[in-house]
This record gives structure tokens, C-alpha cells and sequence, in this order.
């Protein structure tokens, strides 16, 4: 029949692709999951829109004052906000948030201009570049409220970075994309984002010493090295146009040209990779590979034997220490966690915290606090509790990275009792570890605290591990959630488990503040320590009498995890 239907044009193939998405949404109403879905999207878009009004009235305010007051070498400033508010927020929803996967769009007989147009349009429908778009048009409206003959030049400027904006964000959506879909750069991802969120926070520290020791001059000249960067052109644009300087404003618009043809090429080329069929597999492509002639010798040892032959010989002692059912998982739990970067990361976060709060509200210098800084018999066990309350929080989902393993459990001669103790050894090896970095480095920072002091954090600590194991063993058993190693998006704990975690942490709290403060009325400096200690081996003979009792729930719920974690 392709002799006898007529061709489908470009705007017939935009029109009948954007009437059968509506059509897919209207019939996805039906279920119920999704109207609460839209619901929820709603109230979000309400919150977005009350979001969105003040900046919008900042930038129209803006536009007035620079332009009715002649500072037109300031133009570059709005342009700037607004430029990396665009292309920065859609960055952290790729790699954080559930997008929509432009690539299935490719199930549909498009062409090639067709798919690109699309991708373009799509570039429009998020919240950055709504936010955007209405905090241009209010700087447009400020800006012509001041000096209306700068509308014409304004409009062609607005145009331009509108599109320029739109390219750029599909063109770095597009490489991320490319890059998340691989493990090991997603968590390199992850890790820089971290990181640059923690930098953030020395932001506060070095202006203040910048307004102390530094130059302001300096500051403006950091702004001639802007100057080729887009959102400084848009500014020379509308400059040199009402100064009335056609060669800057030319200058201006040429550098717009050249950026929105240079992305265009990028963008075009992406998704022409994309329209010809580019997989994002991390599967390796099948390669015959000669087998070595050490292994002809050793009568075709197959190397997943090999590899399973070195690991048993590497769980040899913490076997013969702790038994060969613990010490299994034990072994097993180590090689998840080396395996999983982003628990890796999540080690690597508390010194670092550590150090900052320490130089700031610390020491003898504290950037806070008017240069006075928190008594050490306060602030360190306040820092050794906020490692806690970070590092427990895996505990309370133990089996997320189980997946269909959960079921070999149940098959094994094992007992969940040594499951569980082998999950907890790790967990509390992992929280002795980091509590000793973290007060190595308070120790350097703010010194240590008294010897009671000193004493009685460490029981406590004990204490709170040891009381929250049972709790947190209970919540990976009654409310299980299924984690990827690698992954990013979804990757949180069941909202109750959340919640069960702060519940505790603010009940261990409670108690120790309790104690710290009947210590302090009563004068005996030893009284936290003793009662502490007294609590710790409490809490740890409790522990050790859950675990059987666990051990049976967990034949209850087998039904609950198999479920949660085999799908």
C-alpha cells in the first residue's frame, strides 16, 4: 500500500505525534495511580508558579532601573541568572529525577526534521525553561516600561538566547544521557555533584575573607573574561544598540549567531546518532578471544572458577573468625559495599562535614559565633551524633541489594540470625571506622573533649548502634525496597523506613540528652559514662536476643520479600 497513501508532511507527522501522546495521557487516566499522579503535578505546577512570581517581578525591576538609569554595562547580569538557572536545574533532573525517554519517541514512523523539531519543542515544556521564558518577558516588559524604542533590538536579542538556551540544554541532556547510561559514570556523576554541594558551603567563608583582605576592583575585572560567553553578548547586544555603538551590537549579534549555529551542528549530529539507532548498553558486544595457553594447561579452568577459587581463598579468615555462615556474609556484604560507589561516597561525606562544622563553629578561630567557639565537651559528641544519624540509614533497608538473591535464603541451610549478624558486623565495622576518622580530625581541629566526656560518647555510641540494629533488622524485613547499585534515580528507602530511622535517632537522643543533663545537675562528671555503659550492654544483649525472634519473622514475611525485591 506504500504506492497508495499519500506522504505524510513535517507538520502532519508534529501534529498526529502530539495527538496520540494526548490520547495516551487520556487513557492513562483510567487508572487510578495516575490521576494521582496529575493531581500531585498540579499542586506541584501551583507551587511552581508561586516560585516563579517573585523572581519575575526582581527581573522586571531590574530591567527598569538599568536601563532608565543609563547602567546598561550591567545587562549581562539578568541574562546571566537566568542563563544558568536554565542549564544547571535540568542537569540534576537527569541525573536525579525520573525524565522523559526521548528515545521512544524513535517507535514512531518520523523523520529525521521531525525528530529534531521535537526534541526542540520538548526543550520548552519543563519548569527551568518556563521559569525562564516568563522571567525573560518580564525583563523585556521592565526594560521597555523604561525606554520603550528597546523593544525591537530586545525582542531579537530574547529570541536568540531563547533558542540558544533551548539547544544547549537538549545538546547537554543528550551527552548525559549517554554518559549516565553507563555504571561507573554514573557514579562519577554522583560523586562530583556531592562534592561541588559540599564546596558550596566554603562559599560564605571566602567572601568573608574576600570582603576582609580582597580588592572589590578585582572583582569587576573577573568580568572582561565573560565577556565571549553568551549571556554577555545578549548584554553588549541591547548595550551598543541604545548607545547607539553598531559595532558592539553587531559584535554581539554575530557571537549569538555563531553559538546557536555551533549547538545546532552538536545537537543535530546527537540526535541523528539517536535517529539511526545508538544503544546505551552496558552489555559488551560478543568477541572471540583466544584462550591463553596457560589455561590449555590447566585442562580449560574455566575463569569464573578461578575468580570463585581466589574469593574463598580471600574469605578464608573472616570465616575461621567468625564461623562460615557469618563470615559468608560478612565477605559478601564487604564485596557489595566495594562494589557500590555511592556507599563508598557516602563514607567519605562525614569527615568532610566534620571538618567544616569544626572550622566554623569550633577551635579558636570559628568563622561563626562572633570568634568564639562551642565548648569541645559540646560540640564532639554533637558531631560523633550527626555521624550516626548519617551512617545508620542503610541499615534500616539491609537487603536492597539482594534482588532475586533473597531467595537462595530461604533455599540455603542458613538461619536469618546469621544473616542479619553478618549485615550488622559490617554496619557497625563501617560506623567504628568512620567514628574514629571523624574524631581523629575533630581531634585536630577543636582538640579532645574531658576523659568523662570522651568516655561517655563512646558508650553512647555504642548504646545508639546497638539499640537501633534490632529496630532497623525489623524495618528491612516488614518494609523491603529494591536498589540498584549504579543508579541514582528512585534510589530511597520505603518512606516508613525513613521514618522509623529519625523515630529512633530522636528517642536515642532524647535519652542521651537526658543523661548529659542529669550528669550536669547532679556535678559527678563520671555519671553519663557509667550510665551509658550500663545502657550499651543493655542494648547489645538485647540485640543478640532479637536476632532469633528475627529469624522466624523473616519465614513470616518471606512472601513480603521476595516480592518487594524480585520484580
Amino acid at each position: 500500500m506504500a504506492d497508495v497513501t499519500r506522504p505524510v508532511s513535517l507538520a502532519d507527522q508534529i501534529r498526529l505525534v502530539a495527538k496520540l501522546r494526548w490520547r495516551m495521557l487520556i487513557n492513562s487516566l483510567h487508572k487510578k495511580n495516575k490521576v494521582l499522579d496529575i493531581v500531585g503535578m498540579i499542586f506541584v505546577s501551583i507551587f511552581g508558579v508561586l516560585l516563579v512570581i517573585g523572581p519575575s517581578i526582581l527581573f522586571g525591576f531590574a530591567g527598569y532601573s538599568l536601563v532608565s538609569q543609563g547602567r546598561l554595562q550591567w545587562l549581562a547580569l539578568p541574562f546571566w541568572a537566568i542563563f544558568l538557572f536554565w542549564q544547571v536545574i535540568p542537569v540534576f533532573a537527569v541525573g536525579f529525577g525520573t525524565t522523559f525517554e526521548f528515545r521512544s519517541l524513535l517507535r514512531f514512523p518520523l523523520d529525521l526534521s521531525a525528530f529534531y523539531l521535537i526534541g526542540l519543542a520538548y526543550g520548552l515544556a519543563d519548569f527551568p525553561a518556563l521559569a525562564s521564558l516568563t522571567w525573560l518577558l518580564s525583563l523585556m516588559a521592565g526594560a521597555t516600561a523604561a525606554r520603550p524604542g528597546v523593544l525591537p533590538i530586545l525582542l531579537v536579542v530574547v529570541v536568540m538566547f531563547v533558542f540558544l538556551n533551548v539547544t544547549l540544554e537538549r545538546l547537554v541532556g543528550s551527552w548525559l544521557e549517554k554518559l549516565l547510561a553507563r555504571r561507573r559514570t554514573r557514579e562519577i556523576f554522583f560523586v562530583l555533584f556531592i562534592l561541588s554541594m559540599f564546596s558550596m558551603q566554603f562559599i560564605a567563608p571566602a567572601q568573608r575573607t574576600f570582603a576582609r583582605k580582597g580588592n572589590p576592583a578585582a572583582l569587576v575585572g573577573v568580568v572582561k573574561y565573560l565577556a565571549p560567553f553568551p549571556p554577555s553578548l545578549a548584554g553588549r547586544t541591547i548595550e551598543g544598540a541604545l548607545r547607539h555603538d553598531f559595532l558592539n551590537m553587531d559584535v554581539g549579534l554575530a557571537g549569538l549567531t555563531a553559538f546557536i549555529a555551533f549547538f545546532t551542528v552538536l545537537l543535530w549530529q546527537r540526535l541523528e546518532a539517536q535517529y539511526r539507532g545508538e544503544e546505551l548498553s552496558e552489555s559488551a558486544a560478543p568477541e572471540r578471544q583466544a584462550m591463553p595457553q596457560s589455561a590449555r594447561a590447566k585442562n580449560f579452568a574455566l575463569p569464573a572458577e578461578e575468580a570463585a577459587s581466589a574469593a574463598v581463598r580471600a574469605n578464608t579468615g573472616a570465616r575461621h573468625l567468625l564461623g562460615p555462615r557469618i563470615g559468608a556474609m560478612v565477605s559478601k556484604e564487604y564485596f557489595y559495599l566495594r562494589r557500590n560507589g555511592f556507599a563508598v561516597l557516602l563514607l567519605i561525606l562525614p569527615p568532610a562535614q566534620i571538618l567544616l562544622f569544626s572550622s566554623q563553629f569550633g577551635g579558636r578561630h570559628p568563622l561563626y559565633l562572633g570568634g568564639k567557639g562551642i565548648s569541645t565537651d559540646f560540640l564532639f559528641p554533637g558531631m560523633m551524633a550527626y555521624t550516626i544519624l548519617v551512617l545508620m540509614g542503610p541499615a534500616y533497608n539491609a537487603f536492597a541489594y539482594e534482588g532475586r538473591g533473597i531467595q537462595t535464603y530461604f533455599m540455603a541451610p542458613v538461619k536469618f540470625a546469621d544473616v542479619f549478624a553478618g549485615k550488622n558486623i559490617v554496619s557497625a565495622a563501617t560506623v567504628a571506622i568512620e567514628v574514629l576518622i571523624c574524631g581523629a580530625v575533630l581531634a585536630w581541629r577543636i582538640g579532645l573533649p574531658s576523659t568523662p566526656t570522651l568516655m561517655a560518647t563512646l558508650f553512647a555510641l555504642i548504646f545508639t548502634v546497638a539499640a537501633q540494629l534490632p529496630i532497623a533488622n525489623w524495618a528491612s524485613l516488614s518494609f523491603p525496597r529494591k536498589l540498584q547499585f549504579g543508579s541514582m534515580k528512585g534510589q530511597r528507602n520505603s518512606g516508613i523506613s525513613v521514618w522509623l530511622m529519625f523515630g529512633a535517632q530522636i528517642v536515642m537522643a532524647a535519652i542521651s540528652a537526658l543523661v548529659l543533663s542529669t550528669a550536669r545537675l547532679t556535678g559527678n562528671p563520671w555519671l553519663a559514662a557509667e550510665a551509658f555503659a550500663f545502657l550499651a550492654a543493655a542494648a547489645f544483649g538485647g540485640y543478640l536476643a532479637s536476632l532469633q525472634p528475627l529469624s522466624e519473622l523473616a519465614e513470616k514475611k518471606k512472601e513480603t520479600l521476595i516480592e518487594a525485591l524480585c520484580r
